[in-house]
Formats: C-alpha cells, structure tokens, sequence
C-alpha cells in the first residue's frame, strides 16, 4: 500500500502532518495545514487513504467505539482499513485519519505504517498509562516547584530539583535546568544566591573547596610502625616547638647547643617511603588544606600523635645540627634521626622570654642570618595578617538539604573546628549556625626566631644535597621587577611592592630564591603538611642509610604532581578565608573599624583593613594621601560573589 505512487486527491502522511496529493508525477504536490503547498519525492509520504479528499478541513474528529475494537484485537495484528472499519464501521479519509491518530498516540494501537498495525495488550496498556499518569504528575510538581521557587520557598519535596541547582553551585556541572527555566544566568554565584534566598544554604556553607575539586576528606590508610633504628640521643638538648595556639600538629623544634643551631623536624620518611600507599596519597594532596573551618590533614591523622614533636615525652626527628659563624654564614651541617625532648610554646609565651637562654642566643642568632640574607637582597613583606577561624554551630538550623554534603563533602563532620570563640555574632542574622572570629596575628619577635631558624634549616638541606650530589627540589624565586624594598615603614611601599613579586617555583637544579636571599633553598621543615617537604626528607634518609636515591627525573615528576593541585589547595584556602570574612559581616553588620589608603588609582582608592584582611576598593573624598588612615563602615555583603563594600 506504501510503495505505489499515491494518486491525486489521497490522504497521505507527510512529516506526521495529513497532506492532500494535488498533483502526482515524479514529484508529489501536497496541500499541507494551513493552506500551503510542498514539493516532495513519493517516498517521503505515507499513503493513508487513497481518497477522494477534496480538502483538509473534511478531516474532522470521528466517533467510535474504540476501546471495543482494542479489545478484540489485543495482541493481534491489523491493518489501517480494518481498524477504521472496526471503529468508526467505514474506511473514508476521515476515519483513517482518526485510526491513525489512534496509531500514533500510541496507547492501544502501534505501528510503523498502515499495512501492519499492532495492538497492545492489557498490561502494555496499563504500563503506558501509569507512565503517562506519573509524567503529567512529574510536570505538575515541575510547574509547582517553580512557582515556589518564584515565591522564595521550597519544601522538602523539592529536595530532588535543589540538588540541581547545588550542583551548579559546587562546581559538579556547568548547567542548571532550574535556573535556565528561571530566567537566571547559569552561573556558579547565581546557584549560590538562589540557594541562600530560599534558605536551603545558609551562609555557613562554603562551596568553594568542592568548587575547586580539592579534597576534602581525611586520609585513611594503616601506618606502618616505628622502624627499629637508631637514632642519635638529643634529649639532653632543651627543644621547643613555638606555634600559634591552635596548632595540632607541631612539625618543628629548635635547640642550641654551644655555637650550633639544632632545627629537629618531624621525620615521617621514616615510615613513608616513595611510592608507598601513603606516599601517593600525600602526592595526590600535595599539602594539608588549611580551612577556617580545621584542618584536612595530608597524612593520615594517625601520623600526628606518632610523630609530632612534643605530644609524647620522647618524640622521633630528623635533626639538622648547623654550625653558624659570628656572620651569620653556615660553617657545618650535620643531619641525624635524633629522638629529643620538645617543649611546646605560643609564639606569645616565646616572646614574653626572650631575655632568657637559650631564646635570646636563638633571637640574635636568627637576627644575624637575617642581616647577612638581606645584604644579599631578602626582604620581609611586613603587611598585616589575619587568622579566621569558625567556631562549631551554636545552635541548629537549615542547611541544606544533604545536611552540609555540599559544604566540602559534609565538612561540618568531618573537620575539626579550631577556633576559640571571640565575639558574639549579632541576634539579627538568624540563619547563621557557626560563629566566626578574626584574630590579628601580631607581629612578635618570636616568628622571626623560628621563622628564620626554619630557612636556615631550608639553605642548609639544599647546601648538603649540592655538595653530595643529591637531587631535590629546590625552591626557586626569580628577582622583583622592583630595586626598591620596603622599609616596614610604609604599608603602602609593602603593598605595591607585594605587586611586583614573581612567583616562585620549584625545580630539579638548586638556583637562586632572590626573596630569601639565597643561592640555594629546599624547603625540609614541614614533612607532614608539604609533600615536597617530604621529598626532601625522604632524599635525605635514603643517603644517610646509603640506599638509592630518586634521581632527578623522579624529582621533576613529583614537583608536576604537586604544581598540578596547589594551585587549587591555596585558592580553595584563600576563598574560604574570604568567604567566612564575610560571614563574619553579615554576623556583624554594624561593623567599623580602620583602614589603611594603600593605592590610589582613577577613580578609586584601595584600602587595606587590618583587622579584616581585606582590601576592598571605595571612593574617597578629601584625596587622602597614601598610608593615611581612613574610617570604615561596611554598607553590602555579596557572599556568594566574595564582594564586601564599604563606606568612609
């Protein structure tokens, strides 16, 4: 019926559209709905009725008893005509048309063309029509769903559209279907503010560690135990380990010992050799991630009790004894698994003692190597600094609802809060759950003792590997397009010197960090928080037990795989930072406080805020000059676009 050339005036099928042949010849012209006409070859059409049809309009609705006809054909196979006959008892162009209509929905009646028609069973019947029911109930509670949204509310039904819109949010997708249906960007900050205004995220949720891919989870992997080996006995020897307060995972010690400086450094190489289980997860990390929220540690948290110095009596180390001269040069380097006996201090309880022995030898000493590195060219950046830290809720409250899976991978479970409460967050902000405080780190003299103690520890591992032939990676910085340093005096100099600053890197070949005023520098004094700092723990255990060492191809291939996700480690940190700073503003809303003129620039001056860390950019009156000091009052907190403005 479908192969012969369809005459003039049939009912034939064109597109799933009726059409009328006006003309048959090598090409077919169809009359088509609403009155326009097409040239199309026999085969594109489908002879339905070979007629007469005088027109379209003669195609009206038919009356039939159809579910009669189904019945008796139910599993059976038919044809066009005799469904049309069996339904509406005639075959005429309107009552196939109707039959085929029947075809095409699909509910009791399938098929490809008219000659061979099939007819469902009951229980084909049943499943079409439950699948018909539930999508005109899944497009009901789609239309239902918009329309709250559009009023600002959800329910926990909607959990299932939300999940969309979160996953735009935390970077899992580049699409949303809600907010496209919406009318919105499809944007990651537009997610987040969607989110907010219908309080399924509260302002404590921060997406930017899963927006970033880093992870987020603690490592869980069996440490091996403590090798019987042996270690030199420097228990004899004071060390103190001088940290903030809120460290948990002392990783550092100083001693001294006559004119000899002794930097004892956790030694997780010890039970992480490379390629190890462990090994490729640190590598996998590349640092431990530092989250106002706590801490996801690189290494396994087991590792912190069985090697940060001081948590035992008697603690594990990798020992670095550096002879320093009267001019602050290295004389002698002697590295050693050592077990010494740490004392644990606050960079406050260090300072208040700085009068005493051994910290006010370790202060000029650390003084003199200062002076002999800034003859060479280091410089400090003195520029404020802040510590944001997040308290556990306070209370309960919405959060979403995968109860914070979508805050870095279920955080508030998972991470161990660090922060002691400072100040009450304000009653007018009811969804906050979590309190936030930002302490000024003050600039005591105990960080430059440690702080330079650390890189001489740092010049002299890179010094000992040149001299053995050891490949490391070095860390390098190529010099400032700046010659003026800052002086300390000047928050403005220190901030536009910050500007001209390259960024440094490490390679395989010791070469020059021009910040530090070194020829040579490996970083060695972090193990358990920086996988390059284990690198070079594990290079130097593997020498002093007189094994293989990883030779420089190997260095280069673990420097790529930690270039390959710092990046996102310190930009997850940084936003996090941002991010509850925020927080903290809209806990506080009448906050003020100073700021410093920094930078002035076309229109708009930037002004650094050294009890927030932050540096927002506002319109002064009155041309203040550069370092004065100007007023502030925060006007407007965009959380989700990390925007806090300002007013003088």
């Amino acid at each position: 019926m479908t192969e012969r050339l369809p005459p003039v005036n049939a009912l034939v099928l064109y597109r799933g559209h009726p059409a009328r042949v006006k003309v048959a010849a090598d090409k077919l012209e169809l009359d088509l709905e609403g009155g326009e006409t097409q040239k199309v070859r026999p085969k594109d059409v489908i002879l339905l009725h070979p007629g007469p049809l005088k027109s379209l309009a003669e195609l009206r609705p038919q009356s039939g008893d159809i579910a009669t006809a189904w019945e008796m054909l139910a599993g059976a196979t038919t044809t066009l005509p005799e469904l049309a006959e069996l339904i509406y008892a005639a075959f005429t162009p309107p009552t196939a048309w109707a039959a085929w209509q029947l075809v095409a929905d699909g509910l009791y009646f399938r098929g490809a063309g008219p000659d061979e028609i099939i007819a469902a069973t009951p229980e084909e019947v049943a499943h079409t029509q439950a699948a018909r029911a539930a999508d005109v109930a899944e497009k009901q509670a789609w239309s239902a769903f918009l329309a709250r949204v559009r009023a600002g509310r959800v329910v926990t039904e909607d959990e299932r559209y939300v999940r969309d819109v979160e996953a735009l949010a935390l970077g899992r997708t580049a699409r949303s279907r809600v907010l496209r249906e919406l009318g919105r960007e499809e944007a990651s900050e537009v997610a987040h503010q969607t989110l907010l205004d219908l309080g399924v995220w509260t302002p404590d949720v921060n997406p930017y560690p899963t927006r970033l891919g880093v992870t987020t989870s603690q490592p869980d992997l069996p440490l091996p135990p403590l090798p019987d080996e042996p270690r030199r006995d420097l228990t004899h020897l004071p060390a103190f380990a001088i940290d903030d307060a809120a460290t948990e995972t002392p990783d550092d010690a100083v001693s001294l010992d006559g004119g000899r400086l002794w930097v004892h450094v956790a030694d997780p190489a010890t039970i992480v050799p490379p390629d190890s289980p462990i090994d490729l997860e640190a590598r996998a990390r590349g640092a431990s991630l530092y989250l106002p929220e706590g801490t996801i540690n690189m290494l396994p948290p087991a590792a912190t009790p069985l090697l940060a110095l001081g948590l035992s009596e008697i603690s594990p180390a990798l020992s670095f004894g550096i002879d320093v001269t009267d001019a602050g040069e290295i004389a002698g380097i002697e590295i050693a698994p050592s077990w010494v006996r740490v004392t644990r201090l606050t960079y406050e309880a260090a300072a208040a003692r700085l009068n005493e022995e051994p910290f006010a030898s370790l202060y000029r000493l650390a003084l003199t190597c200062r002076d002999r590195r800034e003859a060479a060219g280091a410089f400090t950046l003195e520029l404020p600094e802040v510590d944001v830290r997040v308290d556990p809720p306070l209370r309960s409250g919405p959060t979403g609802f995968e109860a914070l899976a979508g805050q870095v991978d279920d955080a508030r479970n998972r991470l161990k809060p660090l922060v002691q409460q400072n100040e009450q967050p304000s009653s007018a902000q009811g969804a906050e759950v979590r309190c936030v405080s930002i302490i000024r780190v003050p600039p005591l003299l105990s960080r430059v003792l440690v702080e330079n103690a650390m890189i001489l520890a740092g010049e002299a591992t890179a010094r000992y590997a040149i001299e053995r032939d050891i490949p490391m990676p070095f860390s390098t910085q190529d010099p400032s397009d700046s010659d003026e340093r800052p002086d300390g005096s000047s928050l403005a100099a220190a901030y536009a010197f910050r500007r001209t600053l390259k960024r440094s890197q490490y390679r395989s070949t010791p070469s020059p960090h021009s910040g530090l005023g070194l020829d040579a520098y490996t970083q060695s004094t972090s193990p358990m928080r920086r996988y390059l700092d284990l690198v070079a723990h594990q290079q130097l255990r593997a020498y002093l037990r007189g094994e293989p060492v990883l030779n420089a191809e190997q260095i280069l291939e673990r420097v790529g795989a930690t270039e390959a996700v710092i990046g996102s480690l310190r930009q997850a940190e940084r936003f996090s930072d941002q991010h509850w700073t925020l927080v903290y503003l809209l806990q506080h809303p009448k906050w003020q406080g100073e700021g410093i003129v920094v930078e002035h620039r076309e229109r708009n001056s930037i002004v650094l805020i050294p009890a927030l860390g932050l540096e927002p950019s506002l319109r002064l009156s009155g041309d203040p000059s550069l370092n004065s000091a100007v007023r502030l009052a925060v006007s407007h907190v965009d959380l989700p676009r990390l925007d806090a403005r300002f007013k003088a």
